[in-house]
């Protein structure tokens, strides 16, 4: 389970995922693994040889529609709606509203003063 404050998580969302795994498949040798997302498939990527994930590539649909193109580090928070309060008393920006990842937990995309995207993640309690 994440720790608090450690980051937890990677993404890269774009309109064609299936081309960005191959690309990182044969860039730096990661292997990938289909996660049915109903109408389309995502891939969790991990290292050669082994089965540990360490990153997503997934498609810019449904959830993830409108998502800017670019690696998203996750980082686990305490408390999701407190962090997302900080974040807006702060000069943040909510990208994408908090979801729920069912038993995992929560998250959400927010935006910080300088431009930065990243994902918060709260463990399921």
């Amino acid at each position: 389970m994440p720790k608090v404050g450690q980051v937890s998580w990677t993404d890269l969302t774009v309109p064609n995922a299936d081309s960005l795994r191959e690309f990182y498949q044969r860039v730096v040798g990661w292997t990938s693994s289909e996660v049915s997302m109903g109408d389309h498939q995502d891939y969790c990527m991990h290292p050669p040889g082994e089965s540990d994930t360490v990153a997503g590539i997934c498609h810019s649909l449904g959830g993830n529609a409108g998502l800017p193109p670019v690696w998203i580090i996750y980082i686990t928070v305490a408390d999701l709606d407190e962090s997302v309060r900080q974040c807006l008393a702060h000069g943040g920006k909510i990208v994408k509203e908090t979801q729920s990842m069912g038993s995992h937990g929560r998250f959400c995309i927010i935006q910080d003063p300088a431009g930065a995207t990243a994902g918060l993640f709260e463990n399921a309690k």
